[in-house]
């Protein structure tokens, strides 16, 4: 593990010398490319570092203690020293540990967001949007960017479905776990009787193709336009600025409404279309790799049922992980960390599990 950890450890000086090289500061994209791999490690490096200035505690105390010579209150000093380096070794060295396992190339994206009705009817096109404002409110307390890319709305303010890209760094590293069934439990407004009903929506997460990694052939789409559709209301245009692209090789179909300019709406369609296909081809390697890997919390199966949110009883209860929480209005008010980090901790927990096994 430390031999690894030290050829990081040479890179991360080696990069932090060039950034000061004339060369790198009149080149904006070298100096980025050079920032963005200092990140990667920067971490592991510090951490790292960390454990061998407790080691070099660690090695004086002994010293000092090994010396029938010291005085007193200086073998106390020591002892104490010896003590807390040991604790700070053992701490460090499981950091080490959970920082070395292998990283999601895509946690740096951005990611793209799918929140469609499923059982339930119009209690669940009304219970996605409880969730679109979940995550929006989310993204907005960790200064992320959001953008709507499609929406089609019910008279009652609900969502069949709704798309949404947020920007941010990090941003799929925080929202990967939502991708799944969400099922919740709720008296709806529609019911006279005072029923609790039980409804479901699904969630897709995809992070953000970039152009460079799915370059796709202009003769494989076919590309329309119509008029932008709605519940009603004055906001509905005109003009068929709204945009469909089918992907014919695969039946992949994206449309997107939300701008009243064509070429807007074609340009975040195409991201919408490219993030599809992306995940799509990583999924199938992840299989074919690993018949999917077992530490795998859950990421990406949108037919997984994986949370219920239990209004009557105020509770919220992650399936995955058998985590129950009593506070579902905080959670539904964008405070998600506790469940995300949960989510996060369990993932490392199997991965780590999963790395000592082979």
């Amino acid at each position: 593990m430390f031999e690894r950890i030290e050829i990081f450890d040479k890179r991360y000086s080696e990069l932090n010398r060039r950034l000061y090289e004339p060369d790198v500061a009149a080149n904006p994209e070298e100096y980025r490319k050079i920032m963005k791999e200092i990140k990667s490690i920067e971490e592991i490096v510090l951490t790292y570092r960390a454990y061998k200035t407790a080691q070099q505690t660690e090695q004086e105390s002994l010293e000092i203690l090994g010396d029938g010579s010291t005085e007193p209150e200086l073998r106390e000093l020591a002892q104490m020293e010896l003590d807390e380096a040991k604790e700070t070794l053992e701490t460090l060295s499981e950091q080490l540990k959970i920082l070395l396992l292998p990283k999601d190339p895509n946690d740096d994206r951005n990611v793209i967001v799918e929140i469609r009705g499923g059982a339930g009817g119009e209690e669940s096109a009304l219970f996605s949007a409880v969730l679109y404002r979940m995550y929006t409110m989310y993204a907005e307390k960790r200064g992320y960017h959001v953008e709507v890319v499609n929406m089609n709305e019910t008279e009652l303010g609900g969502y069949k479905e709704i798309s949404f890209m947020i920007e941010g760094e990090g941003a799929y590293s925080r929202f990967k776990y939502e991708s799944g069934v969400h099922r919740v439990q709720r008296v709806p407004e529609t019911e006279s009787q005072g029923r609790v009903h039980t409804s479901t929506t699904t969630v897709a997460v995809l992070p953000e193709a970039e152009d460079v990694e799915l370059e796709i052939d202009p003769k494989d789409l076919k590309i329309d336009t119509f008029r932008s559709s709605g519940a009603g209301g004055q906001h509905i245009n005109k003009t068929s600025s709204a945009i469909r692209i089918t992907h014919i090789p695969t039946g992949t179909v994206v449309e997107c409404q939300d701008e009243r300019s064509q070429y807007k709406n074609k340009d975040k369609a195409l991201k919408v279309l490219k993030s599809r296909l992306l995940k799509e081809k990583q999924d199938k390697q992840a299989s074919e790799i690993a018949a999917d890997r077992k530490s795998q919390v859950g990421t990406g199966d949108r037919s997984e049922r994986i949370r219920t949110y239990n209004y009557p009883q105020g509770r919220l209860t992650d399936h995955r992980i058998g985590l129950t929480l009593y506070k579902l209005e905080d959670i539904l008010n964008g405070n998600l960390d506790e469940v995300i980090d949960a989510l996060i901790t369990a993932d490392r927990a199997e991965k780590l599990k999963e790395s000592m096994e082979s």
